[in-house]
């Protein structure tokens, strides 16, 4: 499988959306949709006052349907999205592909559609999905091992080759993929770490502004305890597989330079 890297969204501080574009033998899978063209059209309505806090530029070059056309494929073809979660800046593009099934944790699915908290009634933005999404609800039970995580399972339509990782704590149904692309593994943690000096196994480091951030963790105990799982799997296989994640505009740099 090819696997495409994509900036859906330049925000505050250089922070970037970074989606993927995996290419099965079939189909396009999307991880991700950063912010769609609804976003850039209609912020008010798809993301309310926090597109202030984020920053976000909301450049339509940058919407993942817009870089897939660039790219000379069909948008149409994109069968499958994975969202690691549904905050506002990861399902923003969720209409753009309206003939998609989007993989969602049963946990998020539950937390976004009932909002209990009111820091998660800020995060989830509902016009994201008013147009009725083909969800495909996943939940934790099953799976098989992978590097010591144990909560894995294969995504119902796709290959095998495609697994979810719940992550569970910056929020309830937080969720990764590896995709073993022929070449190697590798892990889309999402926003289970800000940037990479959280997972660093041999001298963890990170500005004071990220650590304030990560203080908004939804589980926040959970979200720690992934972190230190997410710097052990680093540290042991890092040689076998590779780890982003959503905003840090370092490891999105390297992972187009690879």
């Amino acid at each position: 499988m090819r696997i495409h890297h994509l900036n859906c969204g330049t925000m505050a501080f250089g922070l970037v959306d970074h989606c993927l574009l995996v290419e099965t033998r079939t189909e396009l899978v999307l991880v991700d949709t950063g912010f769609g063209l609804g976003c850039v059209w209609e912020p008010g309505k798809m993301l309310g006052a926090n597109r202030f806090l984020l920053g976000a530029k909301l450049r339509e070059s940058e919407t993942a349907i817009r870089q897939i056309q660039a790219l000379g494929y069909d948008p149409r073809d994109v069968r499958h999205i994975l969202l690691t979660h549904l905050d506002m800046d990861h399902s923003g593009g969720l209409a753009d592909f309206p003939e998609a099934t989007v993989h969602v944790h049963g946990p998020e699915f539950r937390a976004a559609t009932a909002t209990p908290t009111m820091s998660e009634r800020m995060r989830y933005r509902a016009p994201q999905w008013a147009h009725g999404p083909k969800w495909m609800v996943n939940e934790v039970e099953g799976g098989e091992d992978w590097f010591g995580f144990t909560t894995v399972r294969d995504l119902p339509g796709l290959p095998p080759e495609i697994l979810a990782v719940p992550l569970a704590g910056h929020t309830r149904g937080h969720t990764g993929y590896a995709i073993d692309s022929g070449r190697g593994w590798l892990l889309h943690a999402g926003d289970a770490f800000m940037m990479a000096g959280s997972i660093d196994p041999e001298q963890p480091n990170v500005p004071f502004w990220v650590r304030m951030y990560e203080q908004g963790a939804i589980v926040r105990d959970a979200y720690r305890a992934n972190q230190h799982r997410l710097s052990e799997l680093k540290r042991l296989h890092g040689h076998q597989l590779s780890i982003v994640n959503s905003h840090d505009p370092a490891v999105f740099a390297r992972s187009i330079g690879r």
